[in-house]
């Protein structure tokens, strides 16, 4: 017996386990969060007038939390889980990859079965599921659920741009569970989950389709629909603070290194690349949209949020991309598309529809329109010498030797070096560009279509999605009862917040005797 108890050694985690594997998705995941929280959140509030300011803050984190409610209880399965609706992925394999019509392989694979992951088993089991078959995840689900969480909860932050300055509250928190179940789990199951579009050989490295296409789509229906802000509010839509918007805007940059480099799904050499190529793109959309602002624009002059939105174009258009195209292609894919959604912003926002839509922050412009680009140039500019999973065995030791990039260009075999070969490295794999239009397609339909059924039920239930004139012309004070400046130097509430700091109703502080 006492030599049992010896001979037994306790170790902090399962075999399946590479810790630093682990620990690149859980610090990826929370560079990615910080997106959302503080940057976008800060990003978007400085650049409204000051009167939405607190709307927008508050919208930012209730969004948050309500995706992560959902997330954990039923969404992450939908488009992550091992087993879909229809059966054509069952415990994370992919069985229906031959011999089936289209029409039966795209609604078995539509969506993954709903369920929860809060008991031991779904935080600390090994993660499973048909978004990687190649390589078995070497992290618990906890790590690739909340990985893809943060994902899940920047896509309707991001469309929050499109619909402020009219959109009530409730019917935000209503929107967002609802459009991350019914649009963002559907998409992401048949492009990452494992689903048809994956299946067929349509790839989104880190969401260019899956998140800021879908938001773009999304954001500018639900603004149609919700109709466009008061008038005063789009002739004078003067941000309020430049300096924290650029706070916001460099957290949002440098977060992207997790976003990017996290959805390789291991610390390796792809992760790496993605890294660099995200960095390359942004900073060459950043030069480009100051470029033409100095040279086209009527000012004549470069502008601080000219330069923000060339660097979204940039950071955008490589994300689909990111680990699959080289230096000089991400060079080409941050000009490309901010050459392009800088005409588009200049140009097409005077035809319609756009020019009838109130797209707040033209959200259809930096994240539909290079999500787009993005997209499709993985299709031109994709190197298959940019290898994102190679070939090797293992010593004794368990470690992976012969993976140099001659092993991973050579290799024959059970094993297949997994890259993607655009037009620019092979004239006949158009292939690979007519996957991409497809599923671009596919995003935009379903995004379109939901997102306004939607906005239309929630109208219907709330007897109106926006805010009346009234209350649209004070904006915070009237929803939330909070400014983000106040001019007093004890502003006057009659409860709430201000409340618990001691302050009567006069906004003065209790008499000695009162306390």
């Amino acid at each position: 017996m006492v030599h049992l108890i010896a001979a037994t050694t306790y170790v902090p985690y399962p075999s399946w386990l590479n810790t630093g594997d682990n620990t690149w998705q859980i610090t990826a995941a929370t560079f990615v969060g910080l997106m959302s929280l503080p940057a976008l959140a800060v990003l978007y509030a400085s650049i409204v007038p000051k009167k939405w300011a607190v709307n927008v803050l508050a919208m930012m984190f209730a969004g948050f939390s309500l995706v992560l409610v959902a997330w954990v209880l039923w969404s992450y399965k939908m488009g992550f889980g091992a087993t879909s609706i229809g059966g054509g992925v069952r415990d994370g394999i992919q069985t229906q990859l031959t011999g089936v019509g289209w029409f039966k392989h795209f609604f078995e694979n539509f969506v993954g079965k709903p369920g929860g992951i809060t008991n031991s088993v779904g935080e600390q089991g090994q993660a499973v599921s048909a978004a990687n078959t190649i390589i078995p995840f070497h992290f618990p689900t906890s790590s690739l659920a909340y990985f893809q969480f943060v994902f899940a909860a920047i896509t309707p932050l991001l469309f929050l741009g499109s619909v402020l300055g009219r959109i009530k509250f409730s019917a935000w928190c209503l929107l967002v569970p609802l459009w991350s179940t019914f649009v963002y789990g559907v998409d992401a199951f048949l492009l990452w989950g494992g689903g048809y579009f994956a299946q067929e050989g349509s790839l989104d490295f880190s969401g260019g389709y899956v998140i800021h296409m879908s938001a773009g789509v999304s954001g500018f229906v639900a603004a149609w629909v919700l109709g466009p802000r008061l008038l005063r509010d789009r002739q004078h839509a003067l941000p309020n603070n430049l300096v924290m918007a650029a706070v916001g805007a460099g957290i949002l940059w440098l977060g992207w290194n997790g976003f990017n480099g996290g959805d390789p799904y291991y610390a390796g050499a792809s992760a790496a690349a993605a890294v660099v190529n995200t960095n390359l793109a942004t900073a060459t959309g950043v030069l480009v949209w100051m470029a033409m602002d100095a040279w086209l624009s009527k000012s004549k002059k470069p502008t601080f949020l000219g330069g923000v939105n060339g660097m979204i174009c940039g950071l955008v258009g490589i994300t689909p991309c990111a680990g699959w195209v080289n230096g000089r292609g991400a060079i080409a894919v941050g000009g490309i598309c901010t050459i392009v959604v800088w005409v588009a912003w200049n140009y097409l926002s005077k035809v319609r529809p756009f020019s009838k839509v109130d797209d707040a922050l033209g959200v259809i412009y930096t994240h539909g329109i290079a999500g787009f680009l993005g997209g499709l140039l993985l299709g031109v500019f994709g190197d298959p010498n940019m290898i994102e999973y190679g070939c090797g065995h293992l010593d004794a030791a368990g470690q992976v030797v012969n993976t140099s990039q001659a092993t991973y260009l050579t290799a024959h075999g059970t094993c297949t070096p997994f890259g993607v070969e655009g037009l620019m490295y092979g004239p006949h794999s158009a292939h690979q560009l007519w996957e991409q239009f497809r599923a671009a397609l596919w995003v935009i339909f379903w995004s379109a279509l939901v997102t306004f059924i939607l906005m239309k039920l929630i109208g219907l239930v709330l007897r109106g999605a926006r805010y009346s004139d009234e209350i649209l012309e004070v904006g915070d004070l009237a929803i939330h009862d909070e400014e983000a400046f106040p001019e007093e130097a004890y502003a006057s509430r009659t409860g709430g917040a201000f409340a618990l700091a001691g302050l009567d109703k006069g906004g003065a502080l209790p008499s000695p005797e009162e306390s």
